[in-house]
């Protein structure tokens, strides 16, 4: 494991040596000085420390031949047979990668009496599906999902894989990433690839402050989720000229320990990424009760209605309701943000939206950088005034 090894003999004030860490992983035990726990690898205690004290000894790096992997492969998520649609938009994106680096475009498959739905998947640009269509495979059990999934990596050795980050894709994508000792990447919002296969994956992190550039330059298959409504889906064409092909597995690899006994439909409920036209509440709200006028102007406009993440907070609104990257992903016709500054993490999960209204008191605030309109004042006085003209039509 990589790590900062000290050098004894060259230290020779070990007061000044333990003051060199702001995060005080440089101690004194038995005599001995040490890197603890604590340490973030600043490297600050090697560019400041006395000459050779502190030197960095990274592990030596795994070498892979990167020409015996290739492809882009999508993971089909469905239930039933029904795709879900974040698999279209996965396979659009997937296309324009390979297309970069002269790829094939894989579809992995995995249930029972699903050879029908495969063929159609051809319709969408994909090369070759690979069908594991078995009766063990009815019903999402992660171990013989994981053991499909796994058997078509070692089969097919696709450079990259595209999973869905649905319930079932991110129970699913790590466990089989583990299988490989590879990388994954949840929730990308940007997606690109290098000449060389490596797979540019793009994230908010440390809570939306910074977008994290991530790399698997050394392991493959490289592995990323990726949410709804991020990507576009491909349109259907009339002739579909890849191929599918049924793949074979043992039966006592598709052995579970979990029984499905019965399966319960859960009632259907309204899904703001399904929504054409959102009304977004924000910080800009001062009490709960002022959400009335944010219903009363969705109700004119047949529009739902969402809230950020200080809002579902506050207990105001619907976590189901929260758009943003700890909460939906939406892509509306039309969305109209009232009183939202516009955090990373928010317009990570609307900018792809086609036309974006933003109403705000802060002419600086980040809202207007990704809104195709934007309205600098008091949301208690344009609303009212926005619900008046409607009215009067």
């Amino acid at each position: 494991m990589s790590g900062i090894v000290v050098n004894q003999d060259k230290i020779k004030d070990v007061d000044l040596a333990i003051g060199l860490c702001p995060f005080s992983a440089i101690e004194v035990k038995n005599g001995v000085v040490e890197i603890n726990a604590a340490c973030k690898m600043c490297m600050i205690c090697v560019k400041k420390g006395p000459e050779g004290a502190f030197i960095f000894q990274e592990d030596e790096k795994l070498e892979v031949d990167k020409n015996l992997w290739n492809g882009i492969a999508v993971y089909v998520d469905h239930l039933d047979g029904d795709i879900h649609p974040v698999t279209f938009e996965l396979i659009g994106k997937a296309r324009e990668l390979a297309a970069k680096i002269k790829h094939p475009v894989y579809a992995v498959f995995i249930g029972d009496n699903i050879k029908e739905k495969a063929e159609d998947l051809l319709h969408y640009g994909i090369d070759e599906v690979f069908v594991y269509d078995n009766v063990e495979l009815k019903d999402f059990r992660i171990e013989p999902y994981t053991a499909a999934f796994e058997n078509f990596i070692e089969k097919v050795k696709p450079s990259t894989v595209l999973v869905g980050a649905t319930t079932l894709g991110r129970s699913l994508a790590p466990r089989v990433a583990a299988r490989f000792k590879t990388g994954l990447t949840a929730d990308c919002t940007i997606l690109d690839v290098k000449e060389n296969t490596d797979l540019v994956q793009i994230r908010p992190a440390f809570g939306g402050n910074i977008m994290a550039q991530i790399i698997t330059p050394n392991h493959r298959p490289q592995f990323a989720t990726v949410r709804y409504k991020i990507f576009n889906s491909p349109e259907r064409n009339g002739t579909g000229n890849g191929k599918v092909s049924i793949c074979e597995i043992s039966q006592e690899k598709l052995y579970s320990s979990i029984n499905v006994l019965r399966k319960s439909q859960k009632e259907l409920e309204e899904n703001i990424s399904d929504a054409e036209v959102i009304i977004v509440a924000g910080r800009g709200i001062k009490k709960e009760k002022d959400l009335e006028m944010i219903n009363e102007l969705a109700e004119a406009i047949g529009a739902q209605v969402a809230c950020t993440r200080p809002l579902i907070e506050a207990g105001w609104g619907d976590p189901r309701k929260q758009i943003g990257l700890s909460g939906r992903t939406v892509r509306p016709k039309l969305i109209i943000t009232c009183g939202v500054s516009g955090s990373v993490q928010f317009k990570a999960g609307m900018n792809n939206s086609d036309v974006i209204v933003a109403i705000d008191e802060d002419p600086k605030a980040p809202i207007f950088d990704v809104a195709h309109y934007g309205i600098v004042g008091d949301i208690y006085q344009i609303i009212p005034s926005l619900l008046e003209k409607i009215k009067t039509k």
